[in-house]
């Protein structure tokens, strides 16, 4: 009974801590918690969905962790969408929310949909506010002097308004 409580606590904690990061509140739904007391953190399992404001990101896994009584990072893992009105909707492999600055860092088969266009790339930088998003190519890789994977880049997919035709 007790680590029941321990582990409501902490998780209203880390749902308090990661509202002060912005100017709504969080919400946080999951099939589980699993409370990591020494380290001050809490991992979401199962069909995780956080909010916050007009922002959602779903997840398989999601890490939240605190610094100094506040929300510093939520790192989500498997499936990773995140959805915004500003930047679109993002989908990869794995993703992490700075709630300070509302920056979404993604990776592994990053695609960024807004209306019919498509962008994709193995990485995603996109700010939340202000909508900016940036999408990057990766280098080959090399081993022994011989390229072992070319490198990926950026495509992307502009729709044509079917206005004025």
């Amino acid at each position: 009974m007790r680590l029941f409580v321990v582990t409501l606590f902490l998780l209203g904690s880390a749902t308090a801590a990661l509202a002060q990061g912005g100017k709504c509140e969080v919400q946080v739904n999951s099939d589980k918690f699993i409370a990591d007391l020494n380290g001050k953190s809490g991992q979401f399992v199962g069909n995780v969905v956080v909010s916050q404001c007009d922002t959602k990101i779903r997840a398989d896994q999601v890490r939240i962790t605190t610094v100094n009584g506040g929300a510093d990072k939520v790192t989500a893992t498997g499936n990773v969408v995140v959805d915004s009105p500003k930047s679109g909707i993002v989908t990869g492999g794995n993703g992490v929310y700075d709630v300070t600055r509302r920056v979404v860092t993604m990776a592994g088969n990053v695609v960024l949909k807004r209306g019919k266009d498509v962008m994709r790339g193995p990485q995603l930088t996109v700010n939340l506010v202000t909508g900016q998003a940036t999408v990057g190519g990766a280098a080959a890789t090399v081993a022994g002097g011989q390229p072992q994977q070319p490198p990926q880049r950026v495509q992307a997919i502009f729709s044509q308004s079917s206005q004025g035709q």
